[in-house]
């Protein structure tokens, strides 16, 4: 599968069409079309604006699927997980500190 087919894999998961999602990235249909056929490859920028609506873009370029949370863990916890992943490196260092003065001690 080229990166056109995956691109088209992508936007059919999302359940957009190819005007809509053009739209989102900022290109006209005529692009999107091309695209998915294999005839142009995206650039960085237009991977980026679809990245924001859901597209795996590592996916997309690659073929290997972003890691997905585990069954183990919550919808809210892998939501947690990315709110600190997209934080700064002090804003992370505070956010942890703060966990752990709430955290409970585990039973042993």
């Amino acid at each position: 599968m080229n990166i056109g087919e995956r691109l088209k894999e992508e936007r059919v998961r999302l359940g957009y069409n190819q005007a809509d999602f053009a739209a989102i990235a900022g290109v006209a249909k005529t692009s999107q079309f091309n695209y998915e056929k294999g005839d142009r490859s995206p650039d960085a920028a237009y991977l980026a604006a679809v990245a924001e609506k859901g597209v795996d873009v590592l996916y997309v370029v690659t073929g290997a699927r972003l890691p997905q949370p585990t069954d183990s863990i919550t919808a809210s916890e892998a939501e947690f997980v990315q709110l600190l992943r997209d934080m700064d490196e002090s804003d992370r260092a505070i956010l942890g500190r703060t966990a752990r003065a709430f955290a409970k001690p585990q039973s042993k």
